[in-house]
């Protein structure tokens, strides 16, 4: 495979996640800043262009300064907070120190379970004769047959 090759086959794999991630990240943001531009929208009234008023009345609140110094502390507080900690909590796993295994597994399991309940509830709706998509289909069915000989038997529930 040629570099030119490479680069393409490299992009075309990065572009679903990057679409996902404009659709999820960018847009919203992009649509909140457009929308700050906009009156809001009541009853029947449409919503109509104000300009920069509604980011004027924003400055012009001590509540919202208020609010951003209280989000600033707190993020300068728990940032380099949970890094440190994280940092720490990493090399003392790594470190030879008894029951590392046990202190490794009690690491990673929160990482893990929430993979395991997405997996159960995706079991829940696929399980072939009991799963709901099963159950649904099976009601489906049974509505456009007709005569009570035609309908298949139903599970105990």
């Amino acid at each position: 495979m040629t570099r030119s090759a490479q680069w393409v086959y490299g992009w075309l794999l990065l572009l679903p996640a990057m679409a996902l991630l404009a659709l999820f990240t960018h847009y919203p943001t992009l649509a909140t800043l457009w929308h700050g531009f906009l009156s809001t929208p009541k009853g029947n009234r449409p919503a109509v262009w104000v300009g920069l008023d509604n980011y004027r009345a924003l400055a012009d609140d001590p509540i919202f300064w208020q609010v951003l110094g209280n989000n600033l502390w707190f993020a300068l507080g728990t940032i380099p907070a949970s890094i440190a900690l994280a940092l720490l909590m990493a090399a003392w796993v790594n470190g030879n120190v008894p029951g590392r295994g046990f202190l490794r597994l009690a690491y990673f399991t929160p990482t893990v379970l929430p993979m395991i309940a997405v997996a159960n509830i995706w079991l829940f709706f696929y399980t072939p004769e009991y799963g709901l998509v099963e159950r649904i289909l099976g009601r489906l069915a049974s509505r456009r047959t007709t005569g009570s000989a035609a309908r298949a038997p139903r599970s105990p529930a």
